[in-house]
């Protein structure tokens, strides 16, 4: 396990608030100061902890196989219309990572990169109805000899930060990193019809771990 690239900045600064605020502590010597003091600890090791990036191989690559693109808790299984770039019924999975999750997100398939497109757009809660047409969002589409999958990346409450590190016309590898979204939100994964879906409402899954549905 190390730490994300993208939390280099973030934890730099939370290391300097940190360390600022037991400096204090340590000259006031007051049951308030050394308070602030293990608040301040645990916010760093927090922000370690939320940018934390395991090192996971996946068991086995298939081009049928959907492995999971985000750690957390599936909230949705339903059939819907995706209406961005499919404009067709497909089979929805949604995702929800919570703020203590691993928040990198990879390809759940290998194939290539049909389309990609950032949303600006509002933050509500990641597991609002509407959170994945109105909130802030980052729609991929990737392709293979089995069809097409779209995975949408979603800003929540707290999340004000999407990266998405893919272009159209990209080559992806199963298992490899598609980006990062910050504290606490939401991926959603448009699938065929005939997609035979292998999670159910409530269970947790983790990235490169868990087969969530495996493509005709």
């Amino acid at each position: 396990m190390y730490i994300h690239r993208e939390g280099k900045e973030t934890i730099i600064y939370s290391l300097i608030i940190s360390v600022t605020i037991l400096y204090f502590a340590s000259k006031a010597a007051t049951p308030l100061a050394w308070l602030l003091s293990i608040l301040a600890v645990a916010f760093f090791l927090f922000i370690l902890s939320f940018f934390r990036n395991p090192d996971r191989t996946l068991p086995h690559q298939s081009d049928s196989h959907v492995y999971a693109p985000a750690d957390g808790k599936v909230v949705v299984i339903e059939e819907t219309t995706e209406s961005e770039y499919l404009k067709t019924r497909c089979r929805q999975i949604s995702i929800f990572m919570s703020p203590l999750n691993v928040h990198v997100n990879r390809n759940p398939i290998s194939g290539t990169v049909d389309y990609e497109k950032y949303h600006k757009g509002k933050y509500l809660v990641a597991w609002h109805p509407k959170s994945s047409t109105e909130n802030e969002r980052h729609t991929t589409v990737l392709s293979n000899a089995h069809g097409k999958i779209v995975v949408r990346q979603i800003a929540g409450a707290l999340a004000r930060r999407i990266v998405n590190y893919l272009s159209v016309n990209d080559t992806v590898v199963q298992g490899s990193e598609m980006g990062f979204i910050k504290f606490g939100s939401r991926v959603d994964i448009f699938l065929p019809l005939d997609a035979k879906i292998e999670v159910s409402i409530g269970q947790k899954v983790q990235g490169n771990v868990d087969i969530i549905a495996q493509l005709s």
